[in-house]
């Protein structure tokens, strides 16, 4: 039997983004069905410019994700992405792209955010704007949920909003503290998880959740 996962992050979070590879291993799983819940923490208040001291600050941040991780944080990164001044830090327009792989090819979510992951940090693509992200989703076959976004109906916004919702509604009753966050649902509650070897070893990680007693 399965066991039901929840994955709690944001797509311009650095820190999701090194624990990726963990949740590809969680994906690729038949030993486990998992859900993604965007949290909405980087957009509408959390959303900001992208002035040279965050810049500093992301930059030095992503680093030591990276010496931790191995995923690599990319020069053109910096330069397009951290140096554009012009670029807020708003992860809305991805979230609402990710949304409309959810309603169109749910078992396709966890592909999608990693290639926008990887358009934002190894290729300094711009995913705060809609044409990039339908490219990116495009290219990977995903035109229905480009076609999504490009209709802009309020149907996926309420979508994205009920489940950034429902991700705020799990964490505030864990006590659960930014992302990324993985909660265990056992069919008796969801139960928060420990998961430091998410970053150094994410295979022991994977085998540690299927492989222990709910």
């Amino acid at each position: 039997m399965s066991r039901s996962f929840y994955y709690l992050f944001d797509p311009l979070c650095g820190w999701c983004y090194g624990a990726s590879a963990a949740v590809a291993a969680l994906a690729g799983s038949e030993a486990v069905e998992l859900k993604l819940l965007p949290s909405g923490l980087f957009q509408d208040q959390g959303a900001r410019p992208m002035d040279a001291a965050f810049a500093a600050y992301a930059w030095a941040n992503d680093q030591r994700i990276e010496r931790l991780t191995g995923q690599p944080f990319s020069q053109r990164y910096r330069d397009k992405v951290l140096d554009n001044r012009t670029q807020r830090f708003d992860s809305g327009p991805a979230t609402l792209a990710l949304t409309a792989v959810n309603l169109t090819a749910p078992d396709r979510e966890v592909e999608a955010l990693k290639a926008i992951q990887r358009a934002r940090y190894v290729e300094g693509r711009d995913v705060t704007q809609q044409a990039v992200l339908c490219e990116v989703l495009r290219s990977l076959g995903l035109t229905d949920a480009a076609q999504r976004i490009q209709a802009g109906v309020d149907t996926l916004d309420a979508a994205a909003r009920a489940r950034i919702h429902e991700a705020q509604a799990l964490m505030r009753r864990l006590g659960a503290q930014g992302v990324p966050t993985f909660v265990l649902d056992s069919g008796v509650g969801p139960q928060l998880l420990q998961a430091s070897a998410v970053y150094s070893d994410p295979q022991a990680f994977l085998y540690r959740l299927t492989a222990s007693p709910a």
